[in-house]
Order: C-alpha cells, then sequence, then structure tokens
C-alpha cells in the first residue's frame, strides 16, 4: 500500500490529438486524467512521449500553459504525435480512428521515471497505451513501485487484447470501466451474466478494494470493500462525452485523498464527470468549488 503522506499521482499512457468537429483538442485519457487532477487540487504528473514535428511541439506547449509539468514526456525522432478522428454520434457517444503507431507507443524506461514513481502515492493507469511492446514494458516497469494502482480500462477497437487486460487486472488495486467493458469482461473471463455478480467476481478474482462502472447520463454504480452504491448521474445537456470518464475517475482519485466513501465519493465523481459532458472538448476549465457545488445539487 502506498504511503497516505504522499499526494503526488502519476499519470501514464498516451497523449493525442482529437480531432472533433469543433477542432483539434488535445487529449488521451491518461492526460484528460492529469489535467482534471490538478483542476482539483491533487498534484500530478504526466508521463507520455510526443513526436518531434508541430503538433507534438504544440502538446508540449499547451501542456505548460496547464501548468502540467513536461519533464517525463519524452520526444520521439521519428514516430508522429499520436492522433485520432473523432465522431459524435446522435447521443453525444464517441468513436474512435486512432492512429497507428504513434510516439507515445515508445515511452523509454529511464531513471526519472523512477524518481518520480517513489515520490507518488498513485499511479493511473490503462489499456490502450500497452498495444505496443515499448510502451507497454516501460508502464510494467512501473508496477513495481510502492505505489496506489488505478486502472483505466480503454477498450478501443481493434486494439484489445484480453491478455493485457488480465494483466493489468492483476496488480490494479482500483478500476474504472464503462457498461460495454464489462460486458467484454464478461464474455473474456466466463463471469457471472449479472453485471453486479460479474463486479464481484472481478473483485474477489483480482483483490481490488474497489471497482467503478460507468454508465454515461445514467450515472455510475461502484462496488467499495464489500458494499455497492450507485448515483443515477446529474441532468445535463450533453455536448459531447469526450473526458467525461476521465474527469469521473480523476474525480474518484481526488475524493479518496480527501477520504471520501461510499455514496458520497460515488456523487463526486459523478458530478465530475457530469460537468464535462456538458462542455465542449475534454478540458474545460473550472475550480473544484464548481464540482462541490453540483455534487449538492446547488446552482449557485
Amino acid at each position: 500500500m502506498a504511503s497516505t503522506t504522499k499526494r503526488n499521482v502519476l499519470c501514464v499512457g498516451e497523449v493525442l490529438w482529437d480531432s472533433l468537429p469543433g477542432g483539434l483538442f488535445l487529449g488521451g485519457a491518461p492526460l484528460n486524467v492529469c489535467y482534471h487532477l490538478n483542476q482539483l487540487g491533487i498534484p500530478a504528473d504526466m508521463c507520455s512521449r510526443v513526436g518531434d514535428d508541430r503538433l507534438g511541439k504544440e502538446a508540449l506547449r499547451r501542456i505548460q500553459h496547464s501548468d502540467i509539468s513536461t519533464a517525463y514526456i519524452q520526444t520521439d525522432s521519428k514516430a508522429e504525435t499520436g492522433f485520432v478522428k473523432v465522431e459524435i454520434g446522435e447521443r453525444g457517444d464517441p468513436a474512435y480512428e486512432i492512429i497507428e503507431p504513434a510516439a507515445w507507443d515508445f515511452i523509454e524506461e529511464r531513471p526519472a521515471l523512477a524518481d518520480i514513481a517513489r515520490e507518488s502515492w498513485a499511479l493511473v493507469f490503462g489499456s490502450l497505451a500497452q498495444r505496443h511492446r515499448e510502451s507497454r514494458s516501460a508502464i510494467r516497469k512501473l508496477w513495481g513501485f510502492d505505489l496506489k494502482k488505478i486502472l483505466d480500462i480503454n477498450l478501443r477497437p481493434p486494439h484489445i487484447d484480453s491478455q493485457v487486460i488480465r494483466d493489468s487486472l492483476k496488480v490494479a488495486d482500483i478500476i474504472k470501466l464503462n457498461e460495454d467493458e464489462l460486458f467484454r469482461l464478461i464474455e473474456w473471463y466466463s463471469l457471472n451474466g449479472d453485471s453486479r455478480r460479474a463486479v464481484e467476481e472481478l473483485a474477489a478474482d483480482f483483490q481490488c478494494s474497489l471497482i467503478c462502472v460507468t454508465a454515461g447520463t445514467k450515472g455510475a454504480v461502484m462496488y467499495q470493500n464489500g458494499s455497492w452504491y450507485s448515483h443515477e448521474g446529474y441532468p445535463a445537456n450533453v455536448k459531447d462525452s469526450v473526458g467525461a470518464g476521465d474527469a469521473f475517475l480523476a474525480a474518484l482519485v481526488c475524493g479518496i485523498q480527501a477520504e471520501k466513501k461510499g455514496e458520497e465519493l460515488l456523487r463526486y465523481a459523478n458530478a465530475a464527470g457530469s460537468f464535462v459532458a456538458r462542455k465542449d472538448g475534454a478540458t474545460p476549465e473550472y475550480t473544484p468549488g464548481d464540482i462541490e457545488r453540483l455534487a449538492r445539487g446547488s446552482r449557485e
């Protein structure tokens, strides 16, 4: 168990550009989580890799402008900066075409990463960034440190590997996934067909203390230390849901640090996800107070 005296969170994985109908937006789930953690007052660092190209330089500039350190974001002289074509459906749900290969596929193990890992309380990592051997190796090296390991399952066809997911589940203390991803895990691992029973089996089989299943505008359910909690979400005029799950996860991590539990924790995470879904892009500006007010049901 990671030391409770540490507060820093290390996020590792893809940095990329989302090409949305409204323009180009800097993203990647781990970077979005890192941004939202910092917005919520939790110091967070980002480990990734960008290309030595125009989009890479602009990504670094914007990351620095968001007061996120680029000390652990490497530059690749050959591979291009990550790029994703995103189409938004009628209900606001995104569909992704992820260009491959990308610079974030080639994150290298470096002494500086080990240093920041030793100083951190938690590691946020996903499944998508493990699609290539190089980044997969660097991410798994970080598993060996005394960190709370937080797995954000991101199944983005065709970049899906059941063994990568299983290996990640084995080390995860906390898991966040959506309903479709849970159904995929049920098929892969022959879990109980009932979603709640399946989550209970996952928690027992992989010894996870907390599992959250998000359901978009319908809110989320959470299984924490043997107890179930649910929240129906907040009414929202969804502009696009890109980044909403990342804000949810960041608020979940923030709430855990603040010793929120059960319904209070889930309500807070849902408030962050709902707030972002009402905005354009994955990383709108806001304050911790904005999320707290929404979580309390205030219209201030």
